[in-house]
């Protein structure tokens, strides 16, 4: 596997890009409520990125994704294309899935947001997600292995009686959306690529309320629950660094970790 390590002027290029992606997730969370379309969070969102920042949307025409952003609803694991038939309802929880490029480098981060208030059980998936995630992020450092950080992930879900999606997984970043590096969200202790500072990838855990099995709708995108259940995802843009792990996806209103 070649894996692209950068340097540390490399890795602040990613942040600068990595925190406008997270800055467009802050400006659209008042816009998600009860009314509105998933096809209109696309519309602000794209012309933030576009108009606002001076930055591209590294999604729309992406292997040919018809829009801006990802927008994936209830049970809908990932890849939710915008629509203006799908009305936002309350107690929903959403998925805003955001890349921007700047100056070449890519910043790729998710967020799950509340419509109105959410049912006990979409909380307890969206705070056990969002853990989950940290507890990945967390196990990053020099000499752990990608099995560690998929592990801690999983250790703690499927702990709470949820399950880990299989299929879809992190993935190496940089000048490249998606460069060969895999960070899969479950795996062995002592398994895997061995980290190294300099290597940069996503942590992006989906996690189902029921079973993790999936099915891709007839759009060839849109990854739902086989068993209709919910479905929750967090994701954060990591760079591995001598002694640990830097978070390259925070903006002022990001939520605090865990």
């Amino acid at each position: 596997m070649n894996v692209n390590l950068k340097t540390r002027e490399e890795i602040e290029l990613m942040r600068v890009a990595g925190r406008l992606a997270a800055e467009v997730l802050d400006m659209v969370a008042p816009h998600v409520k009860p009314g509105v379309t998933t096809a209109e969070l696309d519309r602000i969102c794209h012309d933030h990125i576009v108009n606002v920042q001076g930055t591209i949307p590294a999604n729309v025409g992406y292997r040919g994704f018809p829009k801006s952003v990802c927008t994936s609803v209830n049970n809908v694991i990932c890849h939710g294309i915008p629509s203006a038939a799908k009305v936002l309802k309350e107690g929903d929880i959403v998925n805003i899935d955001v890349t921007v490029i700047k100056d070449g480098w890519h910043g790729d981060t998710s967020r799950m947001y509340y419509v109105g208030t959410p049912s006990v059980m979409a909380k307890r998936l969206v705070d056990t997600t969002y853990e989950a995630m940290w507890r990945g992020i967390r196990a990053v450092k020099p000499g752990a292995t990608l099995g560690d950080v998929g592990h801690a992930i999983q250790k703690f879900a499927e702990a709470e009686r949820f399950s880990v999606v299989r299929d879809y997984c992190g993935h190496g970043i940089g000048k490249v959306y998606h460069e060969e590096l895999q960070v899969m969200h479950y795996g062995r202790p002592g398994e895997g690529l061995v980290l190294k500072p300099g290597m940069t990838f996503t942590i992006e855990p989906m996690i189902n309320e029921g079973t993790y099995h999936h099915k891709t709708l007839p759009d060839g995108w849109t990854v739902v629950t086989k068993d209709r259940k919910l479905s929750a995802q967090w994701e954060h843009m990591v760079a591995v660094t001598d002694d640990g792990v830097d978070v390259l996806t925070l903006s002022a209103n990001s939520p605090a970790p865990v």
